[in-house]
């Protein structure tokens, strides 16, 4: 998925009130850009570190640029909890996720449930697969983990898919790992115990779990491979 905005690298000075990062440019100017990050970004904010910020070139935006991607420890990250989506429906699409391969139709955004949304609804004939994406940053010891903040949301919406499934739809949670230097996938039950508590009790139920690790550059996210998880 290329990035079409222009872009330009600075540093990284912090990431505060959650949705604002201080970020200096070549010039030396500071600038305040947009965090579209709701999660804590541990381990994803070193201060100091190499930014990619994004330019809306809107002039009536509060924030004219969006902190999108961070350099951690030599590996690119994606923060721009935006961005997965798109990147997996664009990966579907082009039949790079063998498991959701073979349906006629891609949607997204579909309300289902109990006031939600799927992220990506796809469809053949009479049968649907409900598919949430989950933008995924936390690491450690070469583990991707999930989630990096206490979810409630995040716990509804595999409620929402274990309800799919139970009425014999196809219902899967995606991770999108938002860097590449990992090896696997696991619950950050230290982080939110009772997310993992749920994520386990759906796999049972039904709900199929993928995660896949992303190739992050600058201008350019492009899905990686799939990670073992570890439930």
């Amino acid at each position: 998925m290329e990035i079409e905005q222009p872009l330009i690298e600075g540093r990284l000075l912090k990431r505060y009130k959650r949705f604002l990062a201080d970020i200096e440019l070549p010039s030396g100017e500071v600038v305040t850009a947009h965090c579209p990050n709701t999660g804590s970004l541990t381990g994803c904010v070193p201060e100091g570190a190499r930014a990619i910020l994004r330019d809306s070139q809107n002039p009536k935006r509060k924030l004219r640029w969006t902190f999108q991607t961070v350099e951690v420890e030599g590996t690119w990250v994606n923060v721009d909890t935006g961005l997965p989506n798109s990147l997996v429906a664009e990966a579907i699409s082009a039949g790079q996720v063998p498991e959701l391969v073979g349906y006629d139709d891609l949607l997204r955004e579909v309300r289902y449930g109990e006031n939600s949304r799927i992220d990506i609804l796809l469809e053949r004939g009479e049968e649907r697969c409900y598919v949430e994406v989950k933008s995924t940053t936390l690491a450690g010891d070469g583990c991707a983990r999930f989630p990096d903040a206490v979810t409630e949301r995040g716990r509804k919406h595999l409620e929402e898919l274990a309800r799919m499934a139970s009425q014999g739809h196809r219902a899967v949670i995606f991770f999108c790992i938002s860097r590449g230097d990992v090896g696997r996938f696991a619950p950050a039950d230290e982080i939110d115990p009772k997310y993992g508590e749920v994520l386990r009790r759906v796999a049972g139920e039904g709900v199929e779990a993928l995660a896949y690790t992303t190739r992050v550059l600058p201008d350019r996210l492009e899905l990686g491979e799939r990670l073992p998880i570890h439930l």
